[in-house]
């Protein structure tokens, strides 16, 4: 399992990579070993409206439906089209292929550093 330390963490299992006043949002390796091999991606629209703690889209595998909880508050102003086509790359790459883009962060769900998240998944697993 892999939990990169420059990345904050949410207890819905998103990473946050903060890039100026960006959050540039994800799911983690744990998520996507947990889903199994992902095949459709429900993502929502820039310009779409995000609150923390709120699902924004969802993210199907051959295991289930599991929704994709922000864990910030902002507006959307880029998504992952190519997720459109390529779902599985979130399986392949969970740390790059990011899932949507905020601005104007107004609140943070509590965010967890890549160690309290490490632990916190074990305790999960």
């Amino acid at each position: 399992m892999n939990f990169p330390a420059e990345l904050k963490y949410s207890k819905d299992h998103e990473w946050v990579k903060f890039e100026g006043d960006t959050a540039i949002i994800g799911i983690s390796d744990f998520a996507q070993d947990a889903l199994g091999d992902v095949v459709f991606v429900n993502l929502p629209g820039e310009g779409d409206e995000v609150n923390a703690g709120e699902a924004f889209g969802d993210v199907e595998s051959v295991k289930a439906v599991s929704d994709l909880v922000s864990p910030v508050s902002g507006t959307i102003v880029a998504v992952n089209e190519e997720l459109a086509d390529a779902p599985e790359t979130l399986n392949s790459d969970p740390y790059g292929a990011w899932i949507i883009k905020v601005e104007g962060v107004t609140a943070q769900e509590e965010l967890l550093d890549a160690a309290a998240y490490e632990a916190f998944c074990a305790e999960e697993a």
